[in-house]
């Protein structure tokens, strides 16, 4: 008769590597990504003022941080296009969740993002304020969306349109007539049409 119950649970190695190959000895093993989203958090008056597509966007937001050992709040980077992709709404949309969440204290923006020498994108850099910063005697982070109040937002951050005006710091060029030469230009109407009004 076997030693093995009808019933036998799979070992703790066995168990951890059920549906996927067994790594080698010695090379290290990453599970699946995840975050968490913490009840007491989500029940705050901030999380439920904020809007669905804010709601949706944060925990995206959180899959950035790399965790407590190689800690990077403060520099979370999710650009405006991906976002907007993996919620499944317009950029817009994407963007003014981003304004929601910086609003009411779950975001702190900590560098605009830009364009850089060679015109290559440099993604705005985010702090999570439930989350601690590198190095910061706070363990448990800032937690800002606590503080608010409704119709006391904090203040967002709105990057800045790439060269708005055509300008780039420089005035327009016009085009100078060498002469001093007036063109006048009249409009002539039809005499019937005239006649109607």
């Amino acid at each position: 008769m076997s030693n093995q119950t009808p019933h036998s649970f799979p070992t703790q190695t066995q168990e951890k590597y059920i549906g996927g190959i067994m790594p080698k000895p010695g090379k290290e093993t990453r599970g699946e990504h995840f975050t968490k989203l913490v009840r007491n958090m989500m029940e705050e008056p901030a999380w439920r003022a904020l809007s669905t597509s804010a709601q949706a966007l944060y925990p995206w937001v959180k899959l950035e941080w790399r965790g407590p050992k190689h800690n990077n709040n403060g520099k979370i980077e999710l650009s405006v296009r991906q976002a907007a992709e993996r919620i499944g709404v317009a950029d817009n949309t994407a963007m003014n969740a981003f304004h929601d969440l910086q609003a009411k204290g779950f975001l702190v923006l900590r560098k605009m993002g830009s364009l850089g020498v060679h015109g290559t994108p440099k993604t705005p850099e985010y702090e999570i304020t439930e989350l601690p910063l590198p190095h910061s005697p706070n363990i448990t982070g800032r937690k800002l969306y606590r503080e608010w109040a409704n119709g006391q937002d904090f203040p967002v951050l709105k990057a800045r349109a790439n060269n708005p005006s055509g300008k780039n710091g420089k005035a327009k060029t016009h085009l100078q007539i060498e002469d001093d030469a007036i063109v006048e230009l009249k409009t002539f109407t039809n005499s019937a049409s005239q006649k109607r009004r």
